[in-house]
C-alpha cells in the first residue's frame, strides 16, 4: 500500500551524516515519532500500516548509517548519544516541540534513553519488544542465551567465529564486515542478519527468513548491530534503570511477545515494575511486530490515542 508523504527529505546532522526522513499525514494533532529497531534496520513502508494518516501526523526517519541515510552503513560518529542528538535536531528542524514516541526493539532502548534526557518533549510512549541495552540483554542475545531453543541456528551463527579467536562474537563479525574481503563482508553481514531474523518470529521458516533478507537493507542492520553491541550500546551499564525516575511521569504502554527469543519478556516485566505510569500487555508471539496479536495491540493503542 502506498501512503502520501507530506515531506521527504535529508537532514544534515553532522559533517559526516545526513539522515533520511518522511513526514506522513496532514493532521494538526500531536505528532508521533517512529523509532526503528536494529540498530541499523531503518524504517519501511510496512511500518506505516500502524497509523491512520487521516487523523495522525507521523515522522519516520532512518538513524545514522541505516537504510536510506547517508553514508550507508557508516559507524563513524555513530553512538547512542549521536542518535539522541539527531532526534532533537530533526524535531527542532520540523518545529515540533512534543511527541508521542513509538519504538520497537532497539527503538525502545533509544527511545528510553532519549526520553530520560528529554522528558519535557515526550507526551507518551508506545514500546514494543523491550531491549534494555545492558549486559544481561546483550549476553542473552549473543552469548548463548538462545542456544537451548534454537541450537541449529546458534551453531550456524557461532561457528563463523574461530575458537582460537580472542574477539567477542560481535567484535569478530564487525571486524570481518569492515575489514574483510568483498566476499567476507557479504557473508558475515548475511549470517548476522540470518541469525536475528531466524529467531525473531515464532515458527518462521528458512524460506521466510531468506525472503525477508531479500527485502531489507541487512548490511546496515548487521554492521550497526555488531558495532553497537560490541560497545555495550554506548551507554553506561543499567543506564535506563538508574535514571528511571526521570520518566516516571510519562504515560508508557508496553507490548511484548510471550515467546520473544531475542528479548525475553522478563525484561519488559522488570521495566514495567519500575515505572509509575505504565501498562504492560504480554501477548502471544515472539519479537516481530508482524505477529498477529502484537500487531493488533499496537494498532489498537496508537489509534486510540490514549495519551
Amino acid at each position: 500500500m502506498n501512503y502520501k508523504s507530506t515531506k521527504t527529505e535529508y537532514l544534515e546532522v553532522s559533517k559526516t551524516h545526513k539522515i533520511y526522513y518522511e513526514v506522513c499525514g496532514n493532521s494538526e494533532t500531536e505528532p508521533i515519532l517512529f523509532v526503528h529497531g536494529g540498530p541499523g534496520a531503518g524504517f519501511s513502508e510496512h511500518d506505516k500500516r500502524f497509523f491512520n494518516f487521516n487523523k495522525q501526523k507521523v515522522v519516520f526517519f532512518d538513524q545514522r548509517g541505516a537504510s536510506k541515510s547517508i553514508p550507508f552503513g557508516s559507524i563513524r560518529e555513530n553512538t547512542t548519544q549521536d542518535l539522541v542528538n539527531d532526534i532533537n535536531k530533526l524535531l527542532d528542524y520540523l518545529k515540533i516541540d512534543k511527541i508521542i514516541l513509538f519504538g520497537g526493539s532497539w527503538g525502545t532502548t533509544l527511545g528510553l534513553v532519549y526520553a530520560i534526557q528529554n522528558a519535557d518533549r515526550i507526551k507518551g510512549m508506545l514500546l514494543r519488544g523491550i531491549f534494555l541495552g545492558n549486559k544481561t540483554s546483550i549476553e542473552h542475545y549473543l552469548n548463548g542465551g538462545v542456544k537451548n531453543d534454537f541450537p541449529k541456528i546458534w551453531e550456524r551463527f557461532s561457528k563463523n567465529v574461530p575458537k582460537e579467536n580472542q574477539l567477542s562474537i560481535p567484535e569478530y563479525y564487525l571486524h570481518k564486515m569492515i575489514n574483510g574481503s568483498k566476499q567476507e563482508r557479504k557473508h558475515f553481514s548475511y549470517e548476522w542478519a540470518f541469525y536475528e531474523i531466524s529467531i525473531f518470529k515464532k515458527n518462521i521458516t528458512k524460506k521466510e527468513v531468506e525472503n525477508i533478507l531479500n527485502q531489507i537493507p541487512y548490511e546496515s542492520l548487521s554492521i550497526m548491530e555488531s558495532h553497537y553491541l560490541s560497545n555495550n550500546c554506548f551507554i553506561e551499564e543499567n543506564y535506563i534503570f538508574d535514571n528511571i525516575t526521570k520518566i516516571e511521569n510519562i504515560p508508557i504502554k508496553i507490548v511484548h511477545g510471550k515467546e520473544d527469543a531475542i528479548c525475553p519478556s522478563k525484561f519488559a516485566i522488570e521495566l514495567n515494575e519500575k515505572l509509575m505510569k505504565s501498562d504492560l500487555f504480554i501477548t502471544e508471539g515472539g519479537h516481530s511486530d508482524s505477529e498477529i496479536e502484537i500487531e493488533q495491540k499496537l494498532i489498537e493503542i496508537i489509534n486510540k490515542n490514549v495519551w
